[in-house]
């Protein structure tokens, strides 16, 4: 019989940002693919209801509180992950923060600070303590959701933009440096999708409208369409890729 190459059965992944918009779904089908799910986000109680969904599915997970923006909260969320499993097979960086909608140069120090600290200091520490936990166990596939904001920027979005330009860079750096230790780390580029986290875009129909122009298949995505790339990357369908920025765009960075 032909090996399932999407079975994550045994493995413990570790979805940060995933309670709600599309962590939640990566979170969700990770799970329906037999993984064990670390739920995790800023607030513990809205990781645990994205928890009883998964278990009452009939899959596996766990909530663990933890904002990337502090570097403490990532120490001792490894070290409970350690201390509960031993291992971390799949890591999928998608917590971000985008607390400025406005003109670049209208961005105070306090927004800079904050989107830096969680959307490039945050996903370069757990990077890498991911991949030195994974690496003691045979390595693993680390997954940083960036975005097409990274390659062209959005409009009224600099100081985002450029952290996701980072996130890109930061991609290729740790998949060319962490090879050696068996660790596969590659980024999924959203393009536009309805989400709470940016509801203030695409709920604004003369926004809306503009963007649609822009995107060949004319509609924005759902959460659960950001998934399915994801559960490639982190499965051993994909054990041959590393670096990779896939878009997940409906065609934006084509047109």
């Amino acid at each position: 019989m032909m090996k399932d190459m999407f079975d994550l059965s045994g493995k413990i992944a570790l979805v940060t940002g995933a309670s709600r918009g599309i962590g939640e779904s990566i979170a969700r089908t990770l799970a329906a693919r037999g993984a064990h799910v670390i739920v995790s986000s800023r607030k513990a109680d809205a990781c645990e209801a994205v928890v009883n969904a998964i278990t009452a599915a009939g899959g596996k997970a766990e909530a663990r509180a933890c904002h990337i923006g502090e570097m403490a909260q990532i120490d001792a969320l490894f070290a409970d992950i350690i201390a509960a499993h031993g291992r971390l097979d799949i890591l999928v960086n998608n917590a971000a923060t985008n607390p400025h909608f406005g003109h670049i140069t209208d961005t105070d120090v306090g927004a800079f600070q904050k989107t830096v600290d969680v959307n490039i200091r945050g996903y370069f520490f757990m990077c890498s303590a991911g991949a030195k936990l994974m690496a003691k166990n045979g390595g693993g596939s680390i997954i940083n959701v960036a975005s097409v904001n990274g390659v062209i920027p959005g409009a009224l979005q600099g100081i985002y933009s450029i952290t996701k330009a980072a996130v890109i860079a930061m991609t290729k750096s740790f998949a060319q440096e962490c090879a050696a230790m068996g660790v596969r780390v590659n980024a999924l580029l959203p393009g536009a999708t309805d989400t709470k986290f940016a509801s203030a875009l695409f709920h604004n129909p003369v926004i809306l409208e503009k963007a649609l122009t822009r995107i060949p298949m004319k509609r924005i995505a759902e959460p659960e369409e950001m998934a399915g790339t994801v559960l490639y990357l982190a499965s051993s369908a994909s054990s041959y890729t590393t670096g990779a920025c896939i878009n997940v765009d409906g065609g934006y960075l084509v047109s």
